[in-house]
């Protein structure tokens, strides 16, 4: 099992091309079971998650070409609606298959899913939604069994609660249901906004896209033709580098970026001290490593993500002074904390508030417990007197395209090793 082997105290310096979103590529490689063409995609991030999916495809009987960042799906000649445990465990964001499923075929059986031990994040607005729509839906063996006959029809859905992946899977079902479907308090995420706008594209007419309302006029039935889709960029990724420089002081560029995306971290980082220059797709930091304490809640999009979160609280631990980090998300997001501790993090936790005061960090061996938490050891051990070894980076695989290999190219002592 590979490691992250890391000796902190260099500045960074230079340039970093930020990757395709994973948390875009996602719903838009499940989209292409909507697809009677080839769909043809670029700037997918090569990442566990996203190789997770297309093989999840592969097994429902799609053919897939991935070249670098390029991807090509036909997903025109599946022949199966049953995605498996086997694949579906690895990965939270494989329910994304359902609605595109479901819509398509009048059936499917979709294993209930796994991923980062977070917190709970219940499918359960996901198949309400769908009942609404005409869905027969149990539980059974583990599994989803969802069916339609004659297929979904509009409905008006109210989210009781903003689901990202729940807004995504209903958009999609919608868009081949029969008649116009309205969600409510929908999601406003970069990434959910480009599956609309995909979908727009490609002749499903929705309106209030970027809105908390959507109103999405199916085609009854019919499979589309997807126009090409470049990926976003990630503005995770993008936030993790930017806290890297935070922390370690320097000065980088990171090139392909939407800073649109951005406004709440960027906010926080200057609230911090770090300076900006921002470009149409480019971001400058500049930092001499004295952060300032910070407050921050997390939110939906377009507030503060709980994406960045771990990330902020690397920061947070070397500030001159105290921060707060309120955690309004999910409930078991603080797992990094302990770990944080481990390398001499004044962190205090009650319940979803936590209380970090500022101090020097020293080198030590971390565990990584889910996929932002494992950026934010990395972060911290950039900043840390001496060498810390970062485990089970398997979580940081499943997000991050070759971080220590761009981390390096900033200046970073920073290599990956086998136990």
């Amino acid at each position: 099992m590979d490691y992250l082997e890391i000796k902190g105290g260099n500045r960074l310096s230079g340039k970093v091309d930020i990757s395709g979103a994973k948390n875009a590529a996602l719903p838009l490689i499940a989209m292409s079971i909507l697809g009677k063409n080839n769909t043809e995609f670029s700037n997918i991030p090569r990442v566990a998650d996203t190789q997770t999916l297309v093989k999840l495809l592969v097994n429902l009987g799609a053919n897939t070409k991935f070249d670098d960042s390029n991807l090509v799906i036909n997903a025109s000649i599946i022949n199966s609606t049953k995605a498996t445990y086997d694949i579906v465990r690895k990965m939270r964001a494989s329910i994304l298959v359902l609605g595109p499923l479901l819509t398509r075929f009048g059936h499917c059986e979709v294993s209930l899913p796994g991923g980062c031990a977070i917190g709970a994040r219940p499918i359960d607005l996901h198949l309400s939604a769908l009942e609404k729509m005409g869905a027969n839906i149990e539980i059974k063996d583990g599994y989803v069994v969802a069916k339609a006959t004659g297929g979904l029809k509009g409905a008006n859905i109210v989210f009781d609660k903003i689901t990202v992946t729940g807004t995504e899977n209903i958009v999609m079902a919608a868009a081949l249901a029969k008649g116009k479907t309205t969600i409510l308090n929908a999601a406003k995420e970069p990434e959910v906004v480009q599956v609309c706008q995909i979908l727009n594209d490609s002749g499903i007419k929705i309106e209030g896209i970027g809105t908390s309302e959507l109103i999405i006029h199916g085609n009854g039935g019919e499979l589309l033709n997807l126009a090409k889709i470049c990926v976003i960029p990630d503005r995770i990724e993008a936030g993790t580098y930017l806290c890297a420089c935070a922390i370690s002081g320097g000065e980088i560029t990171l090139n392909g970026v939407e800073p649109s995306h951005l406004v709440s971290v960027l906010d926080k980082l200057s609230d911090m001290g770090v300076r900006f220059e921002l470009e149409k797709n480019s971001i400058k930091v500049i930092s001499d490593d004295k952060l300032a304490p910070v407050n921050i809640i997390t939110t939906e999009f377009p507030g503060f993500p709980t994406d960045m979160q771990a990330q902020f609280m690397a920061l947070a631990a070397v500030a001159d002074g105290v921060s707060t980090i309120d955690e309004r998300l999910f409930e078991n997001r603080f797992m990094h904390a302990s770990e944080l501790s481990r390398m001499g993090a004044d962190i205090k936790l009650n319940g979803h508030i936590a209380t970090i005061s500022g101090s020097s960090l020293n080198g030590a061996d971390v565990m990584a417990t889910d996929l932002r938490a494992s950026s934010a050891l990395v972060l911290a051990a950039l900043r840390a007197n001496g060498i810390t070894r970062v485990h089970r980076i398997y979580h940081l695989d499943r997000g991050y395209e070759n971080l220590e290999k761009k981390l390096q190219n900033l200046g970073a002592d920073i290599k990956r090793l086998s136990e």
